[in-house]
Parts: structure tokens; sequence; C-alpha cells
């Protein structure tokens, strides 16, 4: 039964005057196909970035946990593209969010928080537009 239950990966790219977002929503629990759907669209989106700074916002609300082979597929990813991103923002409302988003801070040139508030979110990856 859980074969049929709704979940996987939706990537966007969005950009406001020269900061480009790569938005991540998350549904389900994440399984290893998802990944290997989803990774050479990322690796497609950011390697047409000319900048090296990217935010990411990322849609954890109806994330339920990934299986152990899309957890490495998960840390394989972000040791690959880290570099890439100056701020990660994760929205919702679990509090295991606040632990990844503590941990991808190890992985990533940047800075990662958790959110429980899309809003707030926003407003944090904005911040850094306006003082640039």
């Amino acid at each position: 039964m859980t074969a049929n239950l709704r979940h996987g990966l939706s990537l966007g790219i969005e950009r406001t005057g020269q900061q480009f977002y790569v938005t991540l929503k998350a549904v389900g629990k994440l399984t290893h196909d998802d990944y290997s759907k989803m990774t050479p669209m990322l690796d497609a989106a950011l390697g047409a970035v000319s900048s090296p700074s990217v935010n990411m916002l990322i849609d954890a609300a109806e994330l339920d946990g990934w299986e152990l082979r899309a957890a490495w597929d998960d840390f394989k990813l972000g040791l690959k593209h880290g570099n890439h991103f100056e701020k990660v923002a994760i929205v919702g409302n679990k509090r295991w969010q606040d632990l990844v988003a503590k941990l991808g801070s190890w992985f990533i040139a940047g800075e990662a928080r958790a959110f429980t508030n899309m809003t707030d979110a926003l407003a944090w990856l904005a911040d850094s537009e306006a003082r640039g």
C-alpha cells in the first residue's frame, strides 16, 4: 500500500535581479528513484548559473523522510553542489528540520536555516539581496 502514496521532488528556478533561487518541494518519503530523476535537472540548472551565489528554498512541510539510499543520494548531492549555495531555507514544521539545517550547514558554502513558515524563509533569503 505504501507504494501508492504520493511522494517525490519538484524543482524550480526563479530569479530576482541577479539572485537565483532554486526551489525544491519535497513530498512524502523520498526514494532513490526520486533523486535519480531530479539530480540531472538540478545539475543542468546549476551548471547554467554563472554566479556562485544561489539561494535554495526547500518546502519540506509535506516531507515524511527518506529511504536510506535516498538519504545517501541527498548527502552526495549536498557534497556536489554545496559550494553553489549562499543560503538554504528549509520550511516545515517538524523538529528534525532544525537538525537537517544544522547538518546542511556543514556541506554548503553558505548558511542553512529552518523556518516554520514561508514568509519568514523568503524574507531571510531576500535579506542578502537587499544588502548586495
